[in-house]
């Protein structure tokens, strides 16, 4: 039983070891949750866009604090024209709550109006955070409208001068 448990228990340790944010210029890991209506939403459902994947916490304060830039960003980009090929500019929201309800709440008292908000109410033992790598938050990553990841935690300077290069001139 001792040897059973020490399999299990080094080969998950390995397995979370192992899970690691993906590079720049690699294809995002797919991601497919239930948004607060318990409707799925897989990121590769919104490729054409840009995205900006933003793993986050009702309960986490510097995410909470955070949130006024990302609704800035989306607005600022929401009814641009893109350069062809290039549908728009999205937030993909994943949260870490393990409390429906404190995150139903957060997206509304913090003017959340993307459409992309989903998790699977499984915290830091989420599956989106542990296919990402997910040690602390917030983190974000910016992907391109093929799904490729063209940043890791950029400030918000850089999603600006990298989101400004795909308007349409």
């Amino acid at each position: 039983m001792n040897k059973l448990l020490f399999t299990v228990l080094f080969f998950g340790s390995v397995t979370l070891i192992q899970a690691q944010m993906p590079a720049v210029g690699t294809k995002a890991i797919e991601l497919n949750y239930k948004d607060p209506n318990g409707n799925y939403i897989a990121l590769s459902s919104l490729k054409g866009n840009l995205v900006l994947i933003d793993f986050w916490a009702s309960w986490c304060g510097p995410c909470r604090r955070n949130n006024p830039a990302l609704v800035a960003l989306y607005n600022k980009y929401q009814d641009k024209k893109f350069e062809k090929g290039i549908k728009g500019f999205t937030i993909y929201s994943v949260s870490l709550d393990n409390n429906q309800a404190n995150w139903t709440s957060a997206i509304k008292a913090d003017g959340l109006i993307w459409p992309n908000h989903v998790s699977d109410l499984g915290g830091w033992y989420s599956d989106g955070a542990r296919k990402y790598g997910i040690q602390f938050i917030p983190q974000t990553v910016l992907i391109d409208e093929s799904g490729y990841v063209i940043a890791i935690n950029p400030t918000h300077q850089l999603i600006e001068e990298l989101v400004d290069k795909k308007l349409k001139k």
